[in-house]
Parts: structure tokens; C-alpha cells; sequence
């Protein structure tokens, strides 16, 4: 069964670094796109930052200067490292794979800013 997990979420206070990480049990990890997205209370899921087969990447501009996605294709992996953290940052982060029709999430991991 094809799987995203991410981990890596938790509390931590503004200012503050994590790293989320997120492990694709799929043949040929590395066609795929592969992209964090978030979700707050009361909001809609947000794309924060994308990261193509090549390893071309973009970001929101909520993110851009802060966030960096990376892949490890040796290992299925896609992170997502976070500096500079804000309250606002807080949210329900989801991490999404694509090739073609294919269109795979994970389950989320919560990240919470606060002091």
C-alpha cells in the first residue's frame, strides 16, 4: 500500500527551528513532484513550498527566506526544514507526492509556535 508519513512536528517556540521529514513507501520515488502544504483552524490548505524531479523548487511568499524543502531520493525522503518560526506558522503540515494521475497525501504532523 502506498504511503506518505510525515514526522518531525511538535511545539516550539517562536523563533525557533524543526525539521519535518516525510517518508514515501513508492516505486520510483524519484519522479515524482513532491510538496508541503499546511492547514490552520478555520483556513484553507495553503502550498507552501514544491520541489520537482530536477530539484527545482518554489515557495509562498509567507515562507520564502524561511522555509526550505529538500529531497533525499536515496532514501524516499522529502523534508521540509523551518527557521524563524511564527506563531502564525502554526498549522496541521501535509506533505503531497504527484506524477501524472497520481496524486498521494500524508496524514499530517502538527507544528505549534508558541511561548
Amino acid at each position: 500500500q502506498v504511503q506518505l508519513v510525515e514526522s518531525g512536528g511538535g511545539l516550539v517556540q517562536p523563533g525557533g527551528s524543526l525539521r519535518l521529514s516525510c517518508a514515501a513507501s513508492v516505486s520510483i520515488f524519484s519522479i515524482y513532484a513532491l510538496n508541503w502544504y499546511r492547514q490552520a483552524p478555520g483556513k484553507q490548505r495553503e502550498l507552501l513550498a514544491a520541489i520537482t524531479s530536477g530539484g527545482s523548487t518554489n515557495y509562498a511568499d509567507s515562507v520564502k527566506g524561511r522555509f526550505t524543502i529538500s529531497r533525499d531520493n536515496s532514501k524516499n525522503t522529502v523534508y521540509l526544514q523551518m527557521n524563524s518560526l511564527k506563531p502564525e506558522d502554526t498549522a496541521v503540515y501535509y506533505c503531497n507526492a504527484r506524477y501524472g494521475v497520481v496524486d498521494l497525501w500524508g496524514q499530517g504532523t502538527q507544528v505549534t509556535v508558541s511561548s
